[in-house]
């Protein structure tokens, strides 16, 4: 069953070069089904960040159209909010509260009486639950920041590159976490750089160019059919120059 659809989405945006209008993202469509790792792929500047933005409910829809759970976007972005969870590239936080405080005031916001403890422990944070944000490492502030999303206890939660910058250990951390939440019944959609996370966490992901998606389907079926190179596995990087590179370094 299809808990997320879009159809035919656009945004627009006035170019600061030319002054002129520009297709940031360019009619997309597709489906993300209950309990899946959806992930959108592509270069800086291929609408992923906009895409995502549009579906929460945070940038206006141009054309088309997006569902969470059967609730129109556009319609009734307040009842959206409710169900979907957000982790953004980057966080501001009260300075002067702890990690138990914060969770407890963001959980306030929907009208929850949150258990502070119960989340950090989802997130492998419980120990620094009386720590401020400032006191994490880039690891745990990544952590932190999908605990905060989690306080509402979402249908679908949105991961925008959510391991940039982190180390390796860092990084297959949150793997892990994104796995244990998605073998729990949550349903994930995120944007990656990163080939190996892309392979390794989704069961479906969108390859976008210049504001639209050039290859749609399972990771493996994508090397299968577009991979040339000569390599005996194949990988998703290969898949992904050989659909974009041309564009890009021309």
């Amino acid at each position: 069953m299809d808990i997320l659809k879009v159809e035919d989405l656009q945004k627009s945006y006035v170019s600061p070069e030319t002054k002129e209008n520009f297709k940031a993202v360019d009619g997309i469509s597709f489906c993300l089904n209950e309990i899946q790792i959806y992930g959108i792929l592509g270069p800086n500047g291929a609408g992923k960040t906009t895409t995502l933005e549009m579906i929460e409910g945070l940038t206006d829809i141009d054309g088309g159209c997006a569902t969470v759970d059967g609730v129109d976007v556009s319609s009734d972005p307040y009842a959206v909010k409710q169900i979907i969870g957000v982790q953004l590239q980057s966080n501001e936080y009260f300075d002067s509260l702890s990690l138990e405080e914060l969770l407890k005031l963001f959980g306030k916001l929907y009208g929850n009486e949150t258990n502070a403890k119960a989340l950090l422990e989802k997130v492998d944070l419980v120990e620094k639950i009386h720590a401020k944000p400032e006191e994490l490492s880039g690891g745990q502030k990544q952590r932190f920041s999908i605990a905060c999303a989690l306080v509402n206890e979402p249908k679908v939660l949105f991961l925008d590159e959510p391991t940039t910058g982190l180390d390796p250990q860092a990084k297959h951390n949150l793997w892990d976490l994104i796995k244990e939440l998605n073998q729990s019944g949550m349903t994930i959609m995120l944007t990656t750089h990163n080939m190996e996370e892309a392979e390794t966490l989704c069961h479906n992901v969108a390859i976008m160019n210049k504001g639209k998606i050039i290859a749609e389907g399972k990771p493996d079926d994508l090397i299968e059919k577009y991979d040339t190179s000569e390599d005996e596995k194949g990988n998703l990087e290969n898949v992904f120059l050989y659909l974009t590179g041309k564009e890009l370094f021309d």
